[in-house]
């Protein structure tokens, strides 16, 4: 199997090294015959990948140690669930991964435009095979996910515990979706730029691959801030981790060029902008995967130090160069047709949006790499953490989330001042109301930023009611429609426009449950033993009994050993909720199998318990104190290898951790350290992440032809209407 994996990732280099060349000289000549033959090859290229990726699938699930990968990564005891993605926990898989979706969504575009803009998809597919090749050369001569072992191991390392939850199944795929989609843009803006051809087509060919990145790139970030609410064991969900960052930056871009791009279709401005963004976007979706593969920073996501570091610098660089070389050669036809007309228009709020998100990725990306900066300009290398990011980003969120408001409502070209009371009179009017009302409960004034979120929040959401009810207040009054089937016709038939105003509610709404969070957030580290309580945010919490499951892992986890509590939270003398927190432990690859200590000695992770609430989140973790277990954990292995057959020793050492050890703990567990943290409207986080992908959605879904037709039909009767009357 290993022998035809290995073919099929040569094979796929082969085709595209094939394709790049008759891209060209097809896009040179006007030989249309080697175009085609280029496109073929995309077909090919996603064949044989699909194949490769099918041959490393295989294996995983079939736990085939011959491969190294699979020994590495997986194990017997992985849950068959985990197999199915340990493949891309590993550096081989994941970017076998990445080439894969590559291939997929490259192989959808090329055939989507097969009859149109035959300039420029020869020069577009020549960089998709190009990307194809670069990942597949990886795969080749550098870490090859077919490498094969002489003496395969009994059994794997396994993947590890970090990773066994449900959104590490699509957390991964989700970002790469993301990454490889943007890549659709990123080269045919490459492909118009060399073809002379910088109108506006190229973006409606690929804006629906734009948005298609924008939302799952989105939804992978979610995913990742709620493994790490859940997971991780420190409370938190965003912490500015390197990785977590990278995935970031693209995102912000991408929101930019989706935005600006709707200025340059209606007015023909924003060129070198536009241009410029999509560029930046593709750069920094490499860049995200360069700092996952190449270890140069600190993180808990990343693979740790590799050789691909150079070759990533390389096309990084390549990438780069090559993009503002193209801009500046470009530079004529990207002049914009018209000017801005009024700093009061739409194209004006458009263009201080894609500042402003435009200024968050650049904050993002320095203190991301400004251990990297201060090693170079001093020698020493220096991090940033959560308060400096948050020094800087907090006050460009406010703007943002004031600009989400403002723009839905000005006008284009020029806002007039009557225009301007009509519009922002109402949601105004929702921003001042919550702004008062807020003053008046306990402790928010003192959190002024917080307090200016929450009142902007509430006029974004006034905006965006106030749009929905005139269009479908609107179209009852033309129609006859109940209010619902007009609304509900009115999104069907513009969702675009209303699909993104779904979006701007859903990141108001998470950015105000961050806010609320962050700045109302309460926590507490207590040593507690059976029957001690805590008090925290007005929560009181008392530790009933600890519990221990051996071999019963309610998660499906495939956790040897989960030691835990059981928690009594009570609120103003009411009972809340029962909580029970645990630390999970795993077999280790490190010891010698057949002892007690080997069944735990894995990494171990941390089972959060969460009474989640629309209005608040108690959230508690347990790490119990192991120093007196270890001891008759010593004990129990020192007694199984001296008396024990070697054969034996496995199954006895799981029935004294079993039958002895776990009760042991339950009967007399020495005290355990708690962190348990209270903080108000997370689940709004998460509520905001539902309403935006939602309206992500809506945007995205096409419009059904007799709707299109109907709007066209329209369209052209206003147009004669108004040129009869001309």
């Amino acid at each position: 199997m290993a022998t035809v994996g290995r073919a099929a990732l040569l094979i796929a280099l082969l085709i595209c090294a094939y394709g790049v060349v008759a891209a060209i000289y097809g896009a040179l000549t006007g030989r249309r015959e080697w175009v085609e033959s280029a496109r073929r090859s995309v077909y090919a290229l996603a064949v044989a990948l699909t194949v490769a990726f099918g041959v490393l699938e295989l294996a995983f699930l079939r736990s085939d140690f011959s491969f190294a990968v699979v020994a590495g990564h997986s194990s017997t005891t992985t849950p068959t669930f985990y197999k199915a993605s340990a493949m891309w926990s590993s550096q081989e898989g994941s970017l076998l991964l990445w080439v894969w979706l590559l291939s997929l969504w490259a192989s959808l575009v090329v055939f989507l435009t097969r009859r149109r803009m035959r300039e420029v998809v020869p020069w577009a597919t020549a960089v998709l095979l190009g990307y194809g090749a670069f990942f597949t050369a990886l795969l080749v001569f550098a870490v090859s996910p077919f490498e094969t072992l002489a003496q395969p191991p009994a059994d794997g390392s396994g993947l590890n515990p970090l990773l066994r939850h449900p959104a590490m199944m699509i957390h991964p795929p989700m970002l790469y979706s993301g990454y490889t989609l943007f890549a659709i843009p990123f080269a045919f803006a490459v492909g118009a730029l060399v073809a002379r051809r910088v109108d506006a087509e190229w973006i409606r060919s690929t804006r629906r691959f734009a948005l298609a990145a924008w939302l799952v790139l989105g939804v992978g970030i979610v995913l990742g801030a709620r493994w790490s609410y859940n997971e991780l064991g420190w409370g938190g969900y965003w912490a500015w981790d390197a990785v977590e960052n990278a995935s970031l930056m693209p995102w912000l871009t991408g929101t930019a060029f989706i935005h600006s791009v709707m200025i340059q279709e209606k007015r023909g401005m924003l060129k070198i902008w536009n241009v410029s963004l999509v560029l930046a976007t593709g750069i920094l979706c490499v860049l995200g995967t360069f700092l996952v593969r190449s270890g140069i920073l600190d993180s808990i996501h990343a693979f740790g130090a590799s050789t691909l570091g150079v070759p990533f610098v390389g096309l990084i660089a390549g990438m780069s160069l090559g993009s503002i070389a193209l801009v500046v050669w470009r530079r004529d036809l990207l002049r914009s047709e018209h000017r801005l007309d009024s700093l009061l228009s739409r194209e004006a709020m458009f263009l201080l949006n894609n500042l402003v998100l435009v200024a968050l990725c650049f904050v993002v990306f320095w203190g991301t790499f400004f251990p990297l900066i201060s090693e170079a300009v001093t020698g020493e290398e220096t991090s940033v953490g959560p308060p400096w990011f948050a020094r800087y980003t907090v006050p460009l969120a406010l703007v943002l989330v004031a600009l989400s408001g403002i723009g839905p409502l000005i006008a284009w070209r020029r806002a007039t001042a009557v225009n301007l009371r009509r519009t922002f009179a109402f949601p105004l009017a929702c921003g001042v109301v919550a702004l008062v009302a807020l003053l008046f409960v306990p402790g928010v004034p003192q959190k002024p930023l917080a307090l200016s979120m929450f009142a902007l929040g509430a006029f974004v959401a006034g905006t965006v009611g106030q749009e929905l009810w005139r269009g479908a207040r609107a179209r009852r009054t033309t129609t006859g429609e109940p209010l619902p089937v007009a609304l509900t016709s009115l999104v069907r038939r513009n969702r675009r426009r209303y699909g993104g105003y779904l979006v701007h509610l859903g990141i108001v709404v998470m950015f105000v449950g961050v806010a609320a969070s962050s700045a109302f957030q309460t926590a507490q580290d207590r040593r507690l033993s059976p029957g001690d309580t805590a008090r925290v945010d007005g929560y009181e919490v008392r530790y009933v009994r600890a519990t221990a499951e051996v071999g019963n892992d309610p998660s499906g986890t495939g956790a040897m050993l989960s030691l835990g509590a059981v928690l009594d939270v009570s609120k103003d003398g009411r009972h809340v909720a029962t909580l029970r927190p645990a630390r999970s432990f795993y077999p280790s690859n490190r010891t010698a199998s057949g002892s007690v200590e080997w069944l735990i000695a894995g990494e171990p992770t941390s089972e959060v318990a969460v009474r989640s609430t629309l209005l608040s989140d108690f959230w508690t973790a347990v790490n119990p104190d192991m120093r007196e277990l270890q001891e008759v954990i010593d004990q129990a292995d020192e007694a199984v290898a001296a008396d024990i057959p070697a054969e034996q020793q496995p199954m006895v050492a799981f029935r004294l951790l079993r039958d002895v050890i776990a009760p042991n703990y339950v009967e007399d567990p020495p005290p355990a350290m708690f962190r348990m943290i209270a903080s108000p409207l997370v689940a709004w986080i998460w509520i905001g992440s539902l309403i935006a992908i939602g309206g992500g959605l809506i945007a995205l879904w096409p419009a059904p032809d007799a709707a299109r037709r109907r709007a066209t039909a329209t369209l052209r009767a206003r147009v004669a209407q108004d040129l009869g009357r001309a």
